[in-house]
């Protein structure tokens, strides 16, 4: 499904895959941000329909570290969420927070959309 759809007149689910660099250095700190409770965050992603959002980390054979988000999309305008959830101020603090420790692929401000080739429902 293509998360860049503008409107849908019925909700289905939508799988977002995403990646993008992190500093080595960084990793600790960017694991104890996520491990630690963030109410005020993670009931956005709610609220903006995201659910089982997970974050995983590999080392790739080149020395560097990327995350792979994943997440699931329930609601029916995707734009019109996400660009809700980018103004809202706690979630914009927290990008203050995580961002600098990652490192976007060239050409990119942020996190990498990754375009889904399999799902077996």
């Amino acid at each position: 499904m293509n998360p860049e759809a503008n409107s849908r007149s019925e909700a289905a689910t939508q799988r977002i895959g995403m990646v993008i660099g992190i500093k080595p250095d960084r990793i600790s700190a960017y694991e104890a941000l996520h491990a630690a409770s963030n109410p005020g965050v993670r009931d956005l992603l709610n609220k903006y329909h995201m659910h089982n959002f997970s974050i995983f980390i590999q080392q790739f054979d080149n020395g560097l570290y990327y995350l792979f988000a994943y997440y699931e999309y329930t609601g029916r305008d995707y734009k019109a969420d996400m660009d809700k959830i980018a103004a809202e101020p706690r979630n914009r603090e927290w990008w203050g927070l995580a961002c600098p420790m990652q490192i976007p692929f060239k050409g990119e401000p942020t996190w990498t959309m990754m375009r889904e080739v399999y799902y077996n429902a």
